[in-house]
C-alpha cells in the first residue's frame, strides 16, 4: 500500500512539474513575442515586421543579433522567391523584346540582392572584436545596396512597354522583397547604432 501511495505521489509530482514546465515555456514565448513586436514597432513596415518574425521568437528570445540574423534570414527567403517568380516569367511565351529584357535586368538585380543580404548575414556571425563598427557599417551598405537593387528592378519600366500584368506580378514580387529588407535593415540600425 505504501509503495502504491508513493508512486500515487511521484506521478502527481511529475505532472505538477511538467505542467509548470509548459506555463512557463509559454510565458517566455509571450515575452519574447512582445519583445518582437515593440522592436518591430520601430521599422518602416511594423506588420510585416512582427508577422515574419514572431514565429521565431523563441529562437531569437530577446537578443538583438538572433533577431537581426533571422530578419536578414527572412529577406533572403524572400529574395530567392522573387527571383524564382520573376525568373518563371521570363519563360512566358509572348513577351516583347522590352518585357523580355526588363524581366532580364529584374533577375539580375534580385540575384545582387540575394548576395548582398548573404554577405550581410555572414558578417553579422561574424561580429566580435575591435572592428565591430566596421562590420555594422558593411552590413548597413549591404542591405542599402540590396534595397536599391529591388528598386532598380522596378525603374526599369519607366519609358518601356510592358503589360500592366506582367508589371504587377514583378511590383509585388519587389514588394515582398522591398518591406522584410527595408525592416531588416531598420532594426540593425536601432539595435546596433553607435555614437
Amino acid at each position: 500500500m505504501e509503495a502504491y501511495t508513493l508512486t500515487i505521489l511521484f506521478m502527481n509530482l511529475l505532472l505538477f512539474l511538467s505542467n509548470v514546465h509548459t506555463t512557463l515555456a509559454a510565458v517566455s514565448t509571450k515575452n519574447y513575442k512582445t519583445y518582437v513586436k515593440t522592436v518591430c514597432s520601430s521599422t518602416t513596415y511594423p506588420q510585416v515586421c512582427y508577422g515574419s518574425l514572431s514565429p521565431y521568437a523563441s529562437k531569437i528570445k530577446a537578443n538583438p543579433q538572433k533577431l537581426c540574423n533571422t530578419a536578414l534570414s527572412v529577406a533572403i527567403k524572400a529574395a530567392r522567391s522573387a527571383s524564382s517568380t520573376i525568373s518563371k516569367l521570363s519563360k512566358k511565351k509572348g513577351l516583347t523584346r522590352s518585357e523580355a529584357a526588363v524581366i532580364k535586368d529584374c533577375v539580375e538585380n534580385i540575384k545582387d540582392t540575394v548576395d548582398e543580404l548573404k554577405h550581410s548575414l555572414k558578417e553579422m556571425g561574424n561580429l566580435g572584436g575591435s572592428d565591430v563598427q566596421v562590420k555594422i557599417d558593411n552590413i548597413k551598405t549591404w542591405v542599402s545596396a540590396a534595397i536599391t537593387d529591388e528598386g532598380t528592378c522596378t525603374d526599369g519600366f519607366s519609358g518601356q512597354r510592358v503589360s500592366t500584368t506582367l508589371r504587377n506580378k514583378i511590383r509585388v514580387s519587389i514588394l515582398n522583397v522591398a518591406r522584410p529588407t527595408s525592416n531588416a535593415l531598420s532594426l540593425i540600425n536601432t539595435l546596433y547604432s553607435y555614437s
